[in-house]
């Protein structure tokens, strides 16, 4: 198995080998069903139980590498993948061809667009993850949406590695320079009694968010879910939340069978995810909607939790006003109270693993809707502050979206390269000299 895949790959390895070898002498198959990635057609896979399926050594990993042979942690059998299993579709092919002409030929500003160029484009184009991933699995939201700032997605864990050469370039432009060689730390939320309120007085922050992206160990990620895990994973995570007690304890809604008004308001309230996003659609992470996903959140509504909107897990912390502190604190609750009872999909290199590689290492993003009008009317200056403190401003309803009334969202950027605590305490920083020289104006 290769060194840099999830940690889920390593905990099965043993036993799919003892297993496999086990069975050497009888040779068996049994179908499966295998997530429904865009570019694969969905035929049954097969479990082969021989000592030929595992392999060994530097053999199995050059197999795993190409494609070949991998133990699938959900299911803890090896696949065997004949020749047409490893080979991408012709339509598939064709698809990835024409949508690489248009980017190119487009004036998009997207990562995506900076870092797949036709080398990279020749080297990826014939590869597939275990999973049944290929190159345009990962990059068909880029090629649909030409105004994506990034436009690129892991549709499994294995994706990072297999297409190293185009995630690792666009992580390092997007993390502010955290290389192929980096490692990313080991996880510290540092003092949370370290940050108090940015805006005691009330005058310019609304209200604040702490949020972390979690996968749960044993997953691929959404365009590789079958509906069978979307509803095996939302009992679990429905399970794990209703063990929370004190603040966090509340109730979980499965969005299937939610009375439209009630999903509505839960929308504008910002507490639920939107049905329909266009960049997660044209990336296949809508599949089965709206099975197994839903909302967890207590009885102030100051802690939600997300199933399977993005990623997984979407764990916040969240309250009006400007005290930052009381969120954080709140949310590190939280998130050791979870780990204690889900296990994570975590990265030796790339931290804790997300479907978009923005969301990487830590996958913490602190942001406060805040009003600074003064400073909306030079938004360069805006834009060159927030910079400074590698800060990342939105309009008022997140990614994609405009100001209304001149409240902006802004949150710390970057997330890998450094620990939960000092990503926090960028934004912390940053906004407290947005405040100073708004006041100033």
């Amino acid at each position: 198995v290769r060194s840099n895949h999830s940690n889920s790959y390593y905990y099965y390895y043993y036993y799919c080998v003892k297993h496999l070898r086990s069975a050497a002498t009888t040779t068996h198959t049994t179908s499966i069903e295998m997530g429904g990635c865009a570019s694969k057609d969905k035929k049954d896979s097969k479990v082969v139980e021989n000592e030929t399926a595992a392999g060994t050594g530097a053999g199995a990993d050059a197999d795993t590498a190409n494609g070949g042979e991998g133990c699938v942690s959900n299911s803890m059998v090896f696949l065997s993948r004949n020749k047409s299993d490893t080979m991408v579709d012709a339509a598939v092919m064709e698809k990835m061809e024409a949508g690489f002409a248009k980017l190119a030929a487009s004036d998009s500003k997207s990562l995506l667009k900076k870092y797949l160029t036709k080398e990279v484009f020749d080297a990826l184009k014939n590869k597939k993850t275990s999973f049944g991933s290929t190159l345009l699995d990962c990059v068909q939201s880029g090629f649909e949406n030409p105004d994506s700032g990034v436009g690129i997605y892991a549709p499994d864990a294995e994706s990072y590695s297999l297409f190293a050469d185009l995630f690792d370039p666009i992580i390092e432009d997007y993390h502010k320079g955290f290389k192929k060689t980096d490692k990313h730390p080991a996880s510290d939320f540092g003092d949370v009694n370290a940050f108090g309120n940015v805006d005691p007085t009330g005058e310019f922050v609304v209200s604040t968010r702490v949020r972390c992206g979690r996968s749960m160990e044993g997953y691929p990620f959404n365009p590789c879910l079958t509906e069978a895990q979307y509803k095996e994973m939302e009992a679990k995570v429905s399970a794990t939340l209703s063990g929370l007690e004190g603040e966090l304890k509340g109730k979980f809604f499965p969005l299937t069978g939610m009375d439209k008004a009630v999903q509505q308001q839960l929308i504008d309230d910002h507490f639920l995810f939107k049905e329909g996003d266009r960049f997660l659609q044209a990336a296949n992470a809508c599949r089965y909607w709206p099975s197994g996903r839903g909302i967890y959140h207590n009885d102030n509504k100051t802690f939600l939790v997300w199933c399977n909107e993005e990623d997984h897990l979407r764990i916040i912390s969240m309250q009006m006003g400007g005290d930052l502190g009381q969120v954080y604190r709140r949310l590190v609750t939280a998130v050791n109270d979870i780990e204690k009872r889900v296990p994570f999909s975590h990265h030796d290199r790339l931290g804790f693993l997300t479907f978009c590689p923005t969301n990487l290492g830590t996958t913490i993003r602190a942001s406060v809707h805040i009003k600074v009008p003064k400073l909306a009317k030079d938004y360069a200056k805006l834009e060159a502050t927030a910079d400074k403190y590698n800060l990342q401003v939105r309009g008022t309803r997140g990614e994609h979206s405009e100001a209304e009334g001149g409240i902006y969202d802004i949150s710390n950027k970057r997330r890998m390269g450094l620990t939960e605590f000092q990503a926090v305490k960028e934004m912390y920083d940053g906004i407290s000299e947005i405040i100073k020289i708004e006041k100033s104006l």
